[in-house]
C-alpha cells in the first residue's frame, strides 16, 4: 500500500503545481499560446480537467462531473471555439474534481487499485494485469507533468 500512497502523493503534488501555475498571472495571460503556434494555457488547463474527469467512469466511480468539457478540450483542438469557461470556472472545476477524486482514492484498497479499469476487457486484463487503475493514475500524473512543462514556457510579458 505504501507504493500506492506514493503514486497518489505524486498525483496530488502535480495537482498543486498546476493550480499554483494558474494562480500566478492575471486571467488574460492564460489566453496566450504557451509558445508560438501552440495551445493556449487556458486550453491546456481545461484539457487536464477533462482528462482527469474521465477517471471517474474509467475507475467505476461514477459519471463525469463536467462532461461538457470533453467536446471543448479533448475532441476539439484549441481555438476551434471562442466559448470557453472562464479561468474562475475552470479553477472551481479543478478544485471540485480533485476533491472528488481524492475522496474516492482515499477509500480504494490495494486490491481495487490493482484491478482492471473499465476500458480493458477481462480477457485482455488476464493477459496484461498491468492495465490496472494504478497504472492509469501513473499515466495521468505524467500527463499533468508534461503539460505543466509546456505551461512553464508561458511568459506574462
Amino acid at each position: 500500500m505504501q507504493i500506492i500512497k506514493q503514486v497518489i502523493n505524486s498525483w496530488t503534488a502535480q495537482n498543486k503545481a498546476v493550480i499554483a501555475f494558474f494562480d500566478k498571472y492575471d486571467e488574460n495571460t492564460y489566453l496566450k499560446e504557451v509558445a508560438a503556434g501552440r495551445n493556449r494555457a487556458v486550453y491546456l488547463f481545461g484539457h487536464l480537467i477533462a482528462t482527469n474527469d474521465g477517471m471517474l467512469p474509467l475507475f467505476g466511480l461514477g459519471e463525469k462531473l463536467f462532461p461538457q468539457l470533453e467536446s471543448i478540450f479533448i475532441t476539439a483542438p484549441d481555438k476551434s471555439t471562442t466559448d470557453l469557461p472562464s479561468l474562475i470556472e475552470l479553477k472551481k472545476y479543478w478544485e471540485t474534481l480533485n476533491a472528488t477524486l481524492t475522496n474516492h482514492f482515499d477509500k480504494m484498497s490495494a486490491e481495487v487499485w490493482l484491478s482492471r479499469h473499465n476500458n480493458v476487457s477481462k480477457e485482455d486484463f488476464s493477459l496484461d494485469p498491468l492495465r490496472n487503475k494504478l497504472n492509469v493514475l501513473v499515466g495521468r500524473t505524467i500527463h499533468q507533468s508534461y503539460h505543466l512543462g509546456q505551461l512553464n514556457l508561458l511568459t506574462a510579458g
